[in-house]
C-alpha cells in the first residue's frame, strides 16, 4: 500500500536532482536569492518578505515559489524550471497536485561535503491548518541541532533510529559505510526511500518501533531524534507520529537510553535528543542518573533548556497547528496541565544525550551538565574531542599529572579585582570554540596554565609553582589533580 503517492523512480529522480542543481536550488543559492531579511523571516515561518523577492520567472524563483512557499505554478513555468524532468515528471513522481501546487515540501540541505535535498510533508505554513496525525516533519530545529552535535568519526555501521525524512541519514553518508534508517511511520518509511534515491544514497530502510527492526545488530554510531514530546494520553489530544512516541511521560527516551547498550559495538557512540520530566523537589540530574543506573555506559548529558508545564504545553499545542482562543487549544492546554500535575512534574528539561559503550574494562564516566549558551556550529568536532578526552581520563585515572599538556589555542584568561587590590578576586578562563565554557580557577592553576606549553609534565610545573608560592607541595598537587583532570576533559588542556 502506498501511503504517500510518491513514486521513487530512479531515472526521474536523477533528472530532478540535476534540474535542482542547475537552477542553484541549494542552501547557498536560495539564501543568496532571498537575502538575509527574507531568509530570516522565512526561518520564522513568515513568507511575505520572500514573496516580495521571488517575483521573476527564472528557474530558481519558480522553484522557491513552488516548493518553499506552496504557490500554484503553471505547468509551462515548471517545464522551464525543471527542463530535464518537466511538469509531467513532477506529476509522475507524486510531487505535483492537480491544482498546480506541490504535494510535498522539498528543500535544499547541505553539510561540509555536499548539497542534498529533503522531501517531507507540507508544513502548517503552507497548508494553513492543523497537521494530520501521520505528518512527516521536514528539516527543523531539533534535526539540525542533532546533526550539529553528532560526532563524525568514520564508522562501518550506523543506525538512524526514528529517521523521519532522513536528515540524520544524509549527514551520516559522509563518514559511514553502511546506514540503516528506521521509522515506525509507514509514511516516513516511503519518504525515506524517496529521499535516498533522490540523493543517490543506498540506505537500508526498515519499518518498526525503536530497536525492533535491528534486533541482534550492533553499530559503531547510533543517532536518534526520537518522538520525545511528552503528550497526554487522553481523548481529544492528537498524537503525531513524528513527535509522540506512544508512552506516558518521558518513558520513551528513558527506554532508548536503557536499550541502546545492546546495540553498540565496544567503543560505539549513541547520540539522541530528549525531554525529561523533573518532579518537584528533585533535580534533573537525579532523573537522568536514575535512567543511566541499569547501564554500563559512559554518559555525557547536556541540558540545553527547561520549561515549566505551561510553557511546554503552549509550545507543542502551537506546533500541531492550533492557536490560542480556540476551543481545541484550551481543551488541550488543560489536558497537558492535568497530565503533568498527575505526576507532580515541576519542569521539563531538554538536552543532548551522548552515550558510549566502553571498549575496555574500566570505570565509566558520567558527566551531567547544564549549558544554555551558544555553541560552535557544528559542535560535533568539539564533542568528539571531549569524548576522547573523557575516555582517556577514565582509562588513566592516576596519570593526568604525569603528562605533558599544553593550553588549547582558543583559551583566554580574564582577571577581576576590586579597585586598588593587589591580587585578583576572580580569575576566569574561557574557550573560544566548542561549548564556549567558562571556568573559575585559582592563582596556582592560573600559574600552571601560563607555563603549560608541553615542555614539562603537569606535576613538574606544579611542584615548581608550589615552591614559588610557598605552598605545601603535596597539598597543592592533591588539590590540583581533579582540576587538571577537568581541564583535560573539557579541552582547556590538550596533548602535545
Amino acid at each position: 500500500m502506498n501511503h504517500t503517492g510518491l513514486h521513487a523512480d530512479p531515472e526521474l529522480l536523477t533528472a530532478l536532482a540535476a534540474d535542482l542543481r542547475s537552477a542553484a536550488f541549494t542552501v547557498d543559492g536560495v539564501q543568496q536569492r532571498l537575502g538575509p531579511v527574507a531568509a530570516a523571516a522565512l526561518h520564522r515561518e513568515q513568507v511575505t518578505p520572500a514573496r516580495r523577492v521571488v517575483t521573476d520567472d527564472d528557474p530558481l524563483d519558480v522553484l522557491i515559489r513552488f516548493f518553499t512557499l506552496g504557490d500554484a505554478v503553471p505547468g509551462e513555468l515548471l517545464d522551464v524550471a525543471v527542463p530535464g524532468l518537466r511538469s509531467h515528471g513532477l506529476r509522475e513522481l507524486g510531487l505535483l497536485a492537480d491544482d498546480g501546487r506541490a504535494r510535498f515540501d522539498l528543500r535544499p540541505h547541505a553539510d561540509d561535503t555536499h548539497d542534498c535535498w529533503v522531501v517531507s510533508d507540507l508544513s502548517e505554513l503552507v497548508t494553513g491548518g492543523p497537521l494530520p496525525d501521520d505528518h512527516v516533519l521536514g528539516i527543523g530545529g531539533a534535526s539540525t541541532t542533532l546533526a550539529s552535535w553528532t560526532v563524525r568519526r568514520p564508522a562501518a555501521g550506523a543506525l538512524d533510529m526514528g529517521a523521519g525524512c532522513g536528515v540524520q541519514a544524509l549527514h551520516l553518508g559522509a563518514h559511514c559505510e553502511r546506514i540503516i534508517a528506521t521509522d515506525l511511520s509507514a509514511r516516513a518509511v516511503e519518504i525515506l526511500r524517496f529521499n535516498a534515491v533522490l540523493n543517490g544514497e543506498r540506505w537500508d530502510v526498515r519499518s518498526g518501533s525503536l530497536f525492533e527492526p535491528v534486533a541482534g545488530e550492533r553499530f559503531d554510531l547510533i543517532v536518534s531524534n526520537p518522538p520525545f514530546v511528552i503528550t497526554p494520553r487522553v481523548a481529544g489530544v492528537p498524537l503525531f507520529e513524528y513527535r509522540d512516541g506512544g508512552m506516558v511521560g518521558d518513558c520513551l527516551v528513558r527506554t532508548v537510553v536503557q536499550q541502546v547498550e545492546a546495540h553498540l559495538e565496544p567503543g560505539g557512540v549513541a547520540q539522541l535528543l530528549g525531554n525529561w520530566e523533573v518532579p518537584g523537589g528533585t533535580d534533573w540530574q537525579d532523573v537522568v542518573r536514575e535512567w543511566l543506573a541499569p547501564t554500563e555506559l559512559d554518559a555525557w548529558v547536556v541540558q540545553r533548556e527547561t520549561q515549566d508545564p505551561a510553557e511546554y504545553a503552549e509550545l507543542w499545542i502551537r506546533d500541531g497547528g492550533h492557536r490560542p482562543g480556540t476551543e481545541a487549544y484550551e481543551r488541550m492546554y488543560a489536558a497537558w496541565l492535568d497530565d503533568f500535575d498527575a505526576r507532580g512534574v515541576a519542569s521539563i528539561g531538554f538536552g543532548v544525550i551522548t552515550l558510549q559503550r566502553p571498549a575496555t574494562k574500566r570505570r565509566r564516566f558520567q558527566v551531567l551538565e547544564e549549558h544554555r549558551g551558544p555553541v560552535a556550529s557544528p559542535v560535533g568536532p568539539a564533542v568528539d574531542a571531549e569524548l576522547a578526552a573523557l575516555t582517556w581520563c577514565a582509562e588513566h585515572p592516576d596519570e593526568v599529572l604525569d603528562q605533558n599538556w599544553r593550553v588549547a589555542d582558543d583559551v583566554t584568561e580574564e582577571r577581576f579585582a576590586a579597585p586598588g587590590a593587589d591580587d585578583p578576586s576572580v580569575i576566569r578562563i574561557t574557550q573560544g570554540g566548542g561549548l564556549g565554557r567558562q571556568l573559575h580557577i585559582d592563582t596556582a592553576i592560573s600559574a600552571y596554565l601560563s607555563v603549560a606549553d608541553g615542555d614539562l609534565t603537569a606535576r613538574q610545573a606544579l611542584v615548581a609553582i608550589a615552591t614559588l608560592l610557598e605552598r605545601d607541595e603535596r597539598d597543592l598537587l592533591e588539590r590540583a589533580q581533579p582540576i587538571v583532570t577537568r581541564l583535560v576533559e573539557t579541552g582547556f588542556l590538550v596533548r602535545t
